[in-house]
């Protein structure tokens, strides 16, 4: 036997039936065991008094005049507000078939009659337990998303502050090793090469951190225009050249130029980001080859290097920001941060696609597709 219900306010439940014999029955015996019940003797009248104030159960008998059971709960499953409420069917109904499309319909529950109360009772209470918790778990996700909302913002904040005094520091560094009266030792040279290289890694970080937070919320405009992609390359290359140290980065053109509608900024940032991906897994005298060929209707650029490859398992996850977070806490070695989610982003925001083939200790290609418009590219 289960408790009587002890509270200030009682689960609410909205009993449906055509016969208010049934309803009435039924009614005392839950008001008896704590619950505030109210009762409809048809369908309209239950979707009325639903929409005026939502019950946290509704018992919905299936066989009424005008509007039988599953045309009720259909409705009420098309309803923003009340779709989210438990209907459990009480039915005379006792065959397959009609248990099937009350669950069909959206029914979580059936109970045939006649009935025992302590049944009804018990999975009543289990299903107001389940909404319960239900809710509950929603209110913690609903908390979780503004934490995080907040955490964003607040790291966002930080992120962009930081770009200035990382920039300004790349800025004097420069100055230092263009001395033109040559003050700085052989070793000193090398430990200021070394300093502008973590420095322009922080300052990509701190770019892919802010540009992939804007992309996601749909805030970044593309600023499109006609391109040249062989430009945009060789200007990629010259933008990553202080991090190559004693590896080559070579570049086979195309035969002949490709122009493609895309935001130029952004496009570069891509080519960037998989050089300076190449140049993480690879060592001094590695070679990264960096391609453009036709791919029907569209172009392919590929960044190809002879690293240590990845394994199979974690070529999905390479471009997800989520996974980020697990590749790290595993210590695996293929975790490079937002740069490829930047790139998966930037690219696909042009109705491209991005990819990778790749073998484990055999190096990897990663590469990116784009609608291309150009006769040496016709397909």
């Amino acid at each position: 036997m289960t408790e009587p219900i002890n509270s200030q306010n009682p689960p609410s439940i909205l009993m449906v039936d055509d016969i208010p014999a049934n309803l009435e029955m039924l009614s005392e015996m839950l008001k008896g065991r704590g619950y505030k019940v109210r009762a409809a003797v048809s369908g309209k009248l239950a979707l009325q008094a639903a929409r005026n104030d939502p019950p946290d159960l509704i018992l919905l008998d299936i066989n009424m005049p005008e509007m039988n059971g599953y045309e009720v709960c259909e409705k009420l499953k098309a309803d923003e507000k009340l779709k989210d409420i438990p209907v459990i069917f009480l039915s005379a109904l006792s065959e397959t078939i009609d248990k099937v499309k009350a669950f069909g319909t959206g029914g979580v529950d059936y109970i045939t009659k006649p009935f025992q109360f302590e049944e009804v009772v018990a999975r009543v209470e289990t299903h107001l337990e389940l909404r319960r918790q239900k809710r509950q778990l929603q209110e913690a996700y609903d908390k979780l998303r503004e934490l995080e909302k907040l955490r964003d913002s607040l790291v966002q904040m930080i992120i962009h502050d930081l770009r200035s005094p990382l920039t300004g520091t790349f800025a004097y560094l420069k100055l230092i090793r263009d001395d033109t009266d040559h003050t700085l030792s052989a070793a000193h040279s090398s430990y200021v090469a070394e300093a502008m290289k973590a420095v322009m890694q922080m300052i990509q970080m701190a770019c892919d951190i802010l540009e992939t937070s804007r992309m996601e919320e749909g805030q970044m405009k593309l600023k499109t225009s006609e391109c040249d992609l062989g430009r945009i390359l060789e200007d990629g290359i010259s933008g990553v050249k202080p991090l190559s140290g004693g590896r080559e980065i070579r570049l086979t053109p195309s035969e002949s130029p490709v122009t493609i509608m895309a935001d130029r900024e952004i496009i570069l940032r891509v080519i960037q980001n998989l050089l300076s991906n190449a140049l993480k897994f690879t060592r001094d005298g590695d070679l990264i080859l960096l391609g453009i060929e036709p791919a029907g209707e569209r172009v392919r650029v590929s960044v190809k290097d002879n690293g240590l490859g990845i394994a199979p398992e974690y070529k999905q996850m390479i471009f997800d920001k989520s996974a980020q977070g697990e590749l790290r806490a595993g210590r695996q070695r293929y975790s490079t941060g937002l740069g490829l989610t930047f790139c998966k982003l930037a690219v696909e925001a042009h109705g491209g696609t991005v990819g990778l083939d790749s073998e484990e200790g055999k190096g990897s290609s990663f590469w990116f597709e784009l609608p291309v418009k150009s006769p040496g590219f016709s397909g």
